[in-house]
């Protein structure tokens, strides 16, 4: 009987790395993706026996199959989200428009990873990914909570919901309200009869503005007027905007959302706002005092809650002892693989942060893996 995931971890000698050819860091729409490609090329999941082109391993820092949408607000709701590309080779079921993304598509990840046998390891979470030896064709060593793997390739597939950029504001301690992130929201109901700032000029933003303007008062601020874009935010202007941002990975600049190299689209959450005229854009406060938000022409808007939807920053911390952080913050990558440490691949990152380009990182890492393995022919 082949063991399961958990027999293959217990009982392992923290000090003794178990060694596989490709260790996958995350299960979202990027990892899945990959272990999906390293199935097709062959590669069998970490302890199971067989002549196949070598030994992988899933590692995820959830609880269950779903990536980040299983923690998404309940009022995200399938007709609302903003496009889910397919994991490749299952096409999505059939959903209900009112069921909150939170349920319907973690049973679909759920299923992908059945049907690859994928054997996902999880909750397991990585604290490091180092250098095992001064040898550049030696291994990396992954090391987790649960046990520690040597690879001669990582996919970091880690995305960026469990890491929310909040910004630093004067007097932001002061505040005596209630301060969260779009990561920490659940409904707007909390917010009942209360006066609600949101700030952020990107997708999330606009939704909750809508949905909450619905119980509260709201009072919307961005850092610079939304670029408002007619038409349909089809494949072709998704794709735009991906090789959109190619250059800035490619340079080590830290990663922007693929929101703002496309503008906002009119989608119909935006219309309802806009025609409910509740979607006026105000400038950005200057300061936080204990009443609410300073104005730049001086004037106080006072508040009860002010709610952060200012994005999220790619969660890579684990990386950090590789080294290859530049001055600008990000990670020089190319094609999905890093340029400076050419076996570690970086999917869900940079352009590939939508989920049809995290398919196709996730194809592009395992081909380039591929790659690597057939001799080099003699000359």
């Amino acid at each position: 009987m082949i063991p399961s995931p958990a027999a293959v971890v217990s009982g392992v000698n923290r000090h003794r790395p178990i060694e596989v050819d490709v260790v996958v860091i995350g299960a979202g729409q990027a990892g899945l993706s990959a272990g999906h490609h390293l199935r097709r090329r062959g590669f069998r999941p970490s302890g199971e026996p067989g002549d196949a082109t070598g030994s992988f391993v899933v590692l995820d820092a959830n609880p269950g199959p779903g990536g980040a949408w299983q923690h998404r607000w309940r009022s995200l709701r399938m007709a609302t989200v903003n496009g889910i590309y397919d994991l490749p080779g299952m096409p999505q079921p059939a959903l209900d428009p009112a069921s909150p993304s939170a349920e319907a598509l973690p049973p679909y990840f759920a299923a992908f990873e059945s049907a690859n046998d994928l054997r996902v390891h999880r909750p397991v979470s990585v604290g490091a990914v180092r250098r095992q030896d001064a040898d550049p064709a030696g291994r990396l060593l992954v090391e987790t909570d649960a046990a520690d793997w040597a690879a001669r390739w990582v996919v970091n597939a880690t995305g960026t919901w469990t890491n929310p950029h909040l910004p630093a504001y004067p007097g932001a301690e002061m505040f005596a309200g209630r301060q969260l992130h779009v990561h920490d929201y659940v409904a707007a109901e909390e917010f009942a009869l209360q006066r609600v700032v949101v700030v952020g000029g990107g997708i999330s933003a606009v939704q909750l503005l809508n949905e909450i303007s619905r119980v509260a008062d709201t009072f919307w601020v961005t850092r610079r007027e939304p670029v408002w874009e007619d038409g349909e935010f089809d494949e072709g202007r998704r794709m735009a905007a991906i090789d959109g941002v190619v250059e800035r990975a490619r340079q080590g600049l830290a990663p922007v959302s693929i929101v703002s190299a496309t503008g906002m689209y009119w989608t119909p959450w935006a219309r309802e706002a806009r025609d409910r005229g509740v979607l006026v854009r105000h400038p950005m406060f200057t300061a936080i005092e204990p009443t609410g938000v300073r104005m730049p022409d001086g004037s106080l808007v006072e508040a009860d809650v002010i709610l952060w939807a200012t994005g999220f920053d790619p969660a890579i911390g684990h990386l950090d002892p590789l080294g290859l952080r530049t001055a600008a913050g990000g990670i020089r990558v190319e094609r999905g693989r890093a340029i400076d440490e050419p076996r570690l691949f970086l999917i869900g990152y940079g352009p590939s942060q939508s989920t049809v380009g995290a398919n196709r990182a996730g194809r592009d890492a395992v081909r380039a893996i591929v790659a690597d393995l057939r001799p080099v022919p003699s000359p």
